[in-house]
């Protein structure tokens, strides 16, 4: 029997800000960010390359960074891959 592996992943882009950044601020960037990404001329943008917009807060961007990051050393680690 033949073994398909099929990997899915998705090309996110985030702001982010350095480690000790006060929550104010980063709160603040996000809730520009935010408003941004609601206009029409934004989602009309980003829709033209194939594009959705989405928003989040930093507790859930720290938490996706978790699951993925553990993800892909599993990956990493079971495909044998090594830096060079």
């Amino acid at each position: 029997m033949k073994r398909v592996v099929i990997f899915v992943f998705t090309l996110l882009v985030f702001a982010v800000a350095p480690a000790k950044t006060d929550k104010v601020h980063i709160e603040r960037m996000n809730d520009e960010v935010r408003k941004a990404l609601v206009l029409p001329d934004t989602r009309d943008k980003l829709a033209a390359v194939g594009a959705d917009a989405a928003g989040g807060g930093s507790d859930e961007f720290g938490a996706f960074l978790r699951t993925e990051t553990a993800r892909w050393a599993k990956v990493v680690k079971v495909a044998g891959i090594k830096v060079e």
